[in-house]
């Protein structure tokens, strides 16, 4: 055999073992058993954290599907929404959104363990965007959440939200609460105040639900997101718990929810910033109103003389609207405050009293 030929052999022979490699390699009946799994260390005190409150609080939470029209398989009878709600007492409340349940004829309730229970509203109050539902077919309800307090909060605090974004139930998010004391306007008309600002990821479907701090107390009703696209762009609202923990219980017991007012139309607050006035200003009075009988004036139409500008209320000062409105919902109705007014250039003092203005 010449060497030529032997080296012809030899390649050969160094090809069909390559070949019966490659068949072996990727043969997976000669392949070895699965690797063993590398144990995890523990949990970051963080993670132990977000799991412990989802575990302990997420059976508490419920989607909400809400109908205009009685049969829920008609689509001809009225537009469906869907959002959060969760427990709120022992005897079957749950709250929500005003908007998610405005207008709903029939209300039924999703529960973690995936029961389905039907539900009624039992009170609203759009100024707050805060409605109550009583669960009708008896059952025992998961516990209720532990409360916190929005008034010591701080920017930079962990917050995390629990809901039903796009449908997608149980689904947790984390975050920070990144804004305090902002203001939203409800479809009422009215803003509420102190509103939460969180980047916390709220979508369509999160509205209602709860949100909670660290130690997963509740500290918020999660409301409305401001973002272009309708999806979360890191800026979400929720109703502070102090507002919620005050108007609840009213609508439980009543169902309703007083508007404390003095009987007063203000104008716009751009009027009051072309105008160089810090201050409100007074439009009208009602008639018969608290303000109409204390001798506040509005605006003369026929002179065009403007009216009376309240600048302090029991001696704060008042520079917007907001602030006069903030004051008179903690006072409460029934009682009067000292208002401080400015006609032209002479201030003065007048007892006004706080009645229900949305009677």
């Amino acid at each position: 055999m010449d060497r030529r030929t032997t080296l012809a052999l030899t390649a050969v022979a160094a090809l069909a073992l390559a070949l019966a490699g490659a068949k072996l390699w990727l043969n997976p009946s000669t392949m070895s058993t699965a690797r063993a799994v590398e144990q995890r260390g523990a949990f970051s005190e963080a993670e132990r954290g977000a799991i412990e409150i989802f575990e302990r609080v997420s059976p508490s939470v419920v989607q909400v599907a809400a109908r205009s029209g009685s049969n829920p398989l008609s689509e001809e009878e009225g537009p469906s929404s869907s959002g959060t709600g969760f427990i709120w007492d022992h005897r079957g409340h749950v709250v929500t959104n005003d908007h998610v349940v405005q207008g709903a004829k029939t209300v039924a309730l999703r529960f973690a363990s995936g029961e389905v229970a039907e539900a009624e509203v039992i009170g609203v109050a759009p100024n707050y965007d805060l409605a109550v539902l009583r669960i009708r077919n008896a059952r025992q309800p998961p516990p209720p959440f532990a409360l916190g307090s929005s008034a010591d909060l701080k920017v930079g605090q962990a917050a995390f939200a629990i809901g039903n974004p796009f449908g997608l139930d149980q689904s947790m998010t984390s975050g920070i609460i990144s804004a305090l004391k902002r203001r939203l306007p409800t479809s009422s008309g009215r803003e509420i105040a102190n509103v939460i600002q969180t980047d916390a990821a709220i979508n369509p479907g999160n509205s209602g639900g709860p949100l909670l701090d660290s130690a997963g107390r509740l500290i918020g009703v999660t409301t409305a997101i401001i973002s272009p696209s309708g999806s979360n762009a890191g800026i979400g609202f929720a109703v502070p718990v102090d507002i919620v923990n005050r108007v609840v219980p009213e609508l439980i017991r009543t169902g309703r929810v007083p508007t404390p007012g003095i009987g007063i139309v203000a104008a716009n607050e751009a009027l009051a910033t072309r105008l160089g006035i810090e201050g409100v200003i007074v439009v009208r009075t009602a008639p018969a109103s608290p303000a109409e009988r204390a001798g506040i004036r509005g605006v003369d139409f026929a002179s065009g003389a403007l009216g009376d500008v309240i600048t302090e209320l029991n001696d704060k000062p008042v520079r917007r609207l907001s602030d006069l409105t903030d004051e008179i919902e903690q006072i409460g109705t029934g009682k009067s405050v000292k208002l401080t007014v400015k006609r032209g250039s002479q201030s003065r003092n007048l007892d006004v009293e706080i009645v229900d203005i949305g009677r």
